[in-house]
């Protein structure tokens, strides 16, 4: 059986010590984050089954970093927050949130909701975890990429990028957005930066690099991938 991985992202050492005994002790992969720039990242490359989201981070507001990562990825998302006004948790729930548990919180409380947010997200989980493009097939689960069958050597960068993009297949996903999510919010205006890679990663999933038809150009906004 698949083991569970779940995200938790939160600044406060404390919490993160907890849950990390907590819920490796209950079975669980636990990958951790102290800001809204690595939860990004990591929710990009590691693919996550569930994610535990704090508010107040360091570096943006959790909503903020909600709506970027809905951008890109429909991993439930639980909050976990000392705010309790219910403004906050009606605007968390709008953005895409799954669930919403104040601090301080029982453990069992958390686990429950755990449960039942993967339960319901693991039959699409299945469906969309290998994208299939023609001859390229992009196996997010095993982060395997194959051409004709054969496996596609990328970067860890090239292979973020193309996981941003074959999650957002069909539609554009914006410079701003892709940079945000692969380098984090300090390089959100490097296009040119971009483009390198955009040109190294056509240049090994491209069947003709002189005529994309995987990674479409959208010209002062971003980049539509194929639709699978």
């Amino acid at each position: 059986m698949t083991e569970t991985r779940v995200l938790v992202v939160d600044d406060e050492p404390q919490i993160q010590q907890f849950l990390r005994v907590a819920l490796g002790a209950a079975g669980y992969v636990v990958l951790q984050a102290a800001t809204g720039a690595e939860a990004l990242k990591l929710a990009a490359t590691s693919a996550p089954d569930v994610i535990v989201l704090d508010l107040g981070l360091p570096d943006r507001d959790g909503k903020d970093v909600l709506q970027d990562l809905r951008s890109f990825s429909k991993v439930p998302v639980i909050i976990l927050s000392a705010r309790d006004r219910e403004a906050e948790k009606i605007a968390a729930l709008d953005l895409g949130a799954d669930d919403y548990v104040e601090k301080p919180f029982g453990i069992g409380e958390l686990m429950a909701r755990l449960r039942t947010a993967t339960r319901h997200a693991a039959a699409g989980r299945q469906e969309h975890s290998r994208l299939v493009f023609g001859d390229l097939v992009v196996d997010l689960e095993r982060r395997l990429v194959t051409r004709a069958g054969e496996a596609v050597r990328l970067t860890p960068k090239e292979y973020q990028l193309l996981s941003v993009l074959a999650r957002h297949a069909g539609r554009v996903v914006t410079h701003r957005q892709i940079l945000t999510t692969v380098w984090g919010p300090a390089h959100h205006d490097d296009t040119q930066y971009l483009r390198v890679f955009i040109g190294q990663l056509r240049s090994k999933i491209e069947p003709d690099v002189s005529a994309p038809s995987l990674i479409k150009t959208k010209p002062g906004v971003g980049y539509r991938f194929a639709e699978s």
